[in-house]
């Protein structure tokens, strides 16, 4: 196939041509193409944007929308080295006397000394031994029947309820010491034997092979002027929803507990409210604001699902929560203010400080009273825009279908300019060949005229 050709001297490139051609006929068509894409690909930021802001907002929203969540209790106690204390939702807040008179114990015993130490051998059988209503044997038989087995054969022992076994030298000889990994008069230890294993038996009418180093015995706490006694030194139960940890015994000595709401922890929630809130309406201002020093619009502006949006965010946080009873129905009476300027909120720290101090319950009500509190509300609100099937979901389904359809047009130019190469080809092919024929034509009869012998009139 013939590519250029000479006319009058000049050469006619037919690729080149056919090049230009198909790039001036394709260039509005990707012109217009990358503008749409442009288009698309913003569109489908910004909504993605949205939808990630209002799920952050929504996710500090569940820590204050319902009044469960302000349940949280706070806890002191004059002496920590004495008592401490934690509660739960239903303690009711109050001051508490405590007197630890003495602390649960696990007991400890320790034999009398082998003087031959760990290698002594003791003897053989089987020891039984108990802790509280549970108990486990070890056969002891030679060779393995020296002091350091049985201790070893006990501390191995699939069915130990909880004795640690272990061995102290001594100047007079080796002891094995065992010891209750529970606390509490009713887990005490009892050794019994069968066999030749008689200086290591311990019950209570025998005691003379152990001499007991701590007892097993219960915490004796009074509490508002009341006894009581506990197995370990966690106490739940005396004072309804708290849990007194007991740390040491002080008798005579009065330890003030004291359970109060949990202002510090409700008040870091109500902060990350704000935060999120104000992120979330940041980014709906640069999604859908305008500014006039640039000229320069957001991808959002006059949007009607944004502006639906901010219609809905700004009239639950104005609309007065009658719940929360008549001293702070909305959020400006406890100090949370929203700026006439951008629509974020500010925190008057004192006055939410007071809120809390004086009507902890009230606060909880303003935030999550089902269906009306703001907190509650603007979660039901958010869940239902983040919906499959609603407004965003379904604009984000289109806006990815035209994506599809925007790929599928770009193949569908490539295909188009394929063809259209293909026939200014054809066309200039054909042309070139014509031109060429009619080269040589012209050749031929400038050659024919040369050859004509010379003509004169004379």
């Amino acid at each position: 196939m013939a590519t250029s050709g000479v006319v009058g001297g000049s050469t006619i490139d037919v690729n080149t041509l056919v090049s230009q051609l198909v790039a001036a006929e394709r260039k509005p068509l990707d012109d217009q193409l990358a503008r749409a894409v442009s288009k698309n690909t913003l569109q489908i930021s910004a909504t993605s944007a949205l939808l990630g802001a209002l799920s952050s907002f929504q996710s500090a929203l569940n820590g204050l929308k319902t009044t469960n969540v302000f349940s949280g209790r706070s806890t002191t106690s004059s002496n920590e080295d004495i008592v401490t204390a934690t509660a739960s939702a239903n303690a009711a807040p109050g001051s508490y006397d405590v007197e630890v008179e003495r602390l649960a114990t696990a007991q400890q015993i320790s034999s009398t000394g082998f003087a031959a130490g760990p290698t002594t051998v003791v003897g053989s059988g089987t020891l039984t031994i108990s802790l509280g209503g549970a108990s486990f044997s070890v056969g002891v038989a030679d060779p393995a029947n020296t002091l350091a087995d049985i201790r070893n054969a006990i501390n191995s022992s699939a069915n130990n309820p909880g004795v640690s076994a272990s061995i102290i030298n001594a100047a007079d000889g080796a002891h094995l010491v065992l010891t209750s990994t529970k606390t509490g008069a009713a887990n005490a230890i009892q050794v019994t034997q069968t066999g030749t294993l008689s200086a290591l038996e311990y019950t209570p009418t025998n005691q003379a092979n152990y001499t007991q180093l701590r007892p097993a015995q219960d915490a004796l706490v009074n509490v508002a002027g009341y006894s009581t006694t506990s197995a370990t030194n966690s106490i739940t139960g005396v004072i309804d929803g708290v849990t007194l940890n007991l740390e040491s015994a002080a008798d005579n000595t009065t330890v003030s507990v004291t359970v109060g709401y949990d202002d510090a922890k409700a008040k870091d929630k109500i902060k990350s409210f704000v935060t999120a809130y104000n992120s979330l309406r940041s980014m709906m201002t640069r999604l859908g604001g305008y500014d006039s020093a640039s000229g320069t619009a957001g991808p959002m502006l006059g949007d009607s699902i944004l502006s639906g949006i901010d219609a809905e965010l700004r009239r639950t946080l104005s609309n007065p929560v009658t719940e929360a009873g008549p001293a702070m129905q909305t959020l400006a009476s406890i100090g949370i203010n929203s700026s006439p300027k951008d629509g974020t909120l500010t925190i008057d720290d004192a006055k939410l400080d007071a809120a809390l101090d004086s009507n902890f319950d009230g606060v909880a009500r303003l935030f999550g009273s089902p269906e009306t509190g703001v907190a509650a509300k603007l979660y039901d609100q958010i869940e239902d825009r983040l919906a499959d099937g609603a407004a965003i979901d379904t604009r984000n389904k289109t806006l990815q279908a035209e994506q599809k359809a925007l790929t599928k047009k770009k193949g569908d130019i490539d295909l188009r300019m394929q063809i259209v190469q293909q026939t200014y080809l054809k066309q200039f092919t054909r042309l070139d060949t014509l031109l060429s024929s009619l080269s040589a034509t012209s050749a031929y009869l400038a050659q024919q005229i040369d050859s004509l012998p010379s003509w004169s009139p004379n």
